[in-house]
């Protein structure tokens, strides 16, 4: 094995379950905490249990009309600088036309002396 990229091995990392169950194993963080485990499972246990769906569900939309909401930022960002760019151009060519003009009408005046 190569050295000094290995994560840390703790042979008794304790895992907390929410019931109160406390199981020792090997893991690479020390301590971890689960909200369901086999001593309090339905399937294990045999019983019925009503498990938070409705709590993961609602931190899924939440998550997700952040993202909708940066996105969307970001989109107004772009269109606020494409309109810079856009009116940046726009006054250069405005400019440059007029300089040309100028000089056009400047030779025809001095080639007609």
């Amino acid at each position: 094995m190569k050295k000094n990229i290995h994560p840390k091995y703790y042979p008794q990392a304790k895992i907390i379950c929410a019931c109160g169950n406390i199981i020792t194993a090997g893991s690479t963080k020390p301590e971890m905490k689960v909200e369901v485990c086999s001593a309090c499972h339905p399937f294990y246990t045999g019983k019925k249990r009503l498990i938070d769906s409705t709590g993961r569900l609602d931190r899924f939309k939440k998550r997700f009309e952040r993202t909708s909401q940066i996105k969307t930022e970001i989109a107004k960002k772009k269109a606020q600088k494409a309109q810079k760019v856009k009116s940046k151009l726009v006054i250069t060519k405005k400019v440059s036309k007029k300089k040309i003009t100028k000089k056009a009408v400047s030779k025809k005046t001095t080639s007609k002396k």
